[in-house]
């Protein structure tokens, strides 16, 4: 994080002088061409008048040129210093950045393989869909060769357009996908149904008294979430009474906070990607967020390595040199370390679940194993070590 708050620092910079460079050339051109203005129509004067032209006004003509000259001297010398500035920041950049990332990884992970091709490719696409550039998604599909199935597509089509239409603070496609969708929704233990409702509700609130009776039978709507939003439907017709004195100066004002809206789309896309099989953020800006954080300590693993020439430490296998802590935020699913052999389970040696429920990894079962019998390490039960389950949590 110092690294990039050097970095910001002479950014921060730039922007500053470019900022303090566009008002002063602003400033300095509206003097200069009122200026020129002024001089032109004394020159426009004197021409009706036929009169020759004087000695006060050719000084005045070449002051006006030699002005020009200088303001745009200094302009082009100001821009010139904004350049070095610019080249600070790239100086910046590779003082506290090592650009040499590929020595982190294996070389095989960088091969031109058509089907980590494919693999990257669909990534980008799904995370195009995801941030709602479908028509880029389209056209990387098209140039990539990429065949991507409408059921793919489908729910993402469906979540823009309706988050879309949240955006514009309209509910109805909200309240449709939510009523349709009632009974998978209360099953996830979601509240969203009843937040658009409540949110519909203070709009009608908004308009004032001439709403009133539209607000109030459309608090039918409330009848089912009674029991377990008991408390909000209090407030909310509570604040009826302030309705002819006007919300926002009462103490209710707070149900007509802007944040609403904000809060909305978070609730819809969380449940709507629960709902729909999605991750509520792309793989691919998980990963770029992972890598974010790990990067600099494979780089600094990777220099320690080098400087006490261990290079045979570090396989770039499927496995890490050290446990990177990437936060709660990145953990997707359970890791499983083998109680027998103390290391953790992977894809070539997965965890197995013996007929008496133990659970030890596929290598701790074959090393366990006598006379074609494996004996639990746990308890006395002997089994055939076939009966052996794998376990994909």
């Amino acid at each position: 994080m110092e690294q990039c708050a050097c970095v910001e620092r002479e950014l921060d910079k730039v922007l500053q002088k470019f900022l303090t460079y566009g008002q002063h050339c602003e400033q300095s051109l509206e003097e200069l061409l009122h200026y020129v203005g002024q001089l032109r129509a004394e020159l426009a004067s004197a021409a009706l008048q036929g009169t020759p032209l004087s000695a006060t006004l050719s000084l005045v003509m070449s002051q006006c040129c030699r002005k020009i000259k200088d303001t745009v001297q200094k302009l082009a010398s100001d821009h010139k210093d904004i350049h070095s500035s610019v080249s600070r920041v790239g100086k910046a950049i590779d003082r506290n950045f090592d650009s040499e990332i590929c020595g982190v990884v294996s070389d095989a992970v960088w091969d031109a393989r058509e089907q980590q091709q494919q693999i990257l490719q669909m990534a980008i696409v799904e995370h195009l869909y995801q941030q709602g550039m479908l028509s880029v998604a389209e056209e990387l599909c098209q140039e990539s060769t990429l065949n991507v199935d409408l059921d793919f597509k489908q729910p993402f089509l469906e979540l823009n357009r309706i988050l879309e239409a949240l955006h514009e603070q309209d509910l109805s496609p909200a309240l449709e996908w939510a009523v349709s969708h009632r009974q998978r929704l209360l099953e996830l233990n979601s509240s969203l149904e009843f937040k658009l409702h409540r949110l519909h509700f203070i709009r009608l609130l908004a308009g004032g008294p001439e709403k009133q009776l539209e607000a109030l039978s459309y608090a039918r709507h409330f009848q089912p979430f009674a029991q377990l939003h008991q408390r909000e439907i209090q407030v909310m017709m509570g604040s009826l009474v302030y309705l002819r004195l006007g919300l926002e100066k009462s103490p209710y004002c707070h149900l007509l906070d802007n944040s609403h809206w904000a809060e909305i789309c978070e609730t819809f896309t969380r449940d709507a990607c629960s709902l729909l099989g999605l991750s509520v953020e792309s793989p691919l800006s998980v990963s770029f967020a992972s890598g974010c954080v790990a990067l600099p300590v494979l780089m600094n693993i990777k220099a320690v390595i080098e400087q006490r020439q261990c290079t045979g430490v570090w396989s770039h296998k499927d496995e890490l040199p050290i446990e990177i802590e990437l936060g709660m935020k990145c953990w997707y699913h359970s890791v499983f370390a083998c109680p027998i052999l103390r290391q953790q389970t992977s894809d070539s040696n997965p965890p197995i679940k013996l007929i008496c429920g133990h659970v030890i990894s596929r290598d701790a079962l074959n090393k366990l194993i006598n006379g074609g019998k494996l004996k639990c390490p746990y308890c006395p039960m002997e089994q055939n070590p076939a009966d052996g389950k794998r376990i994909i949590f």
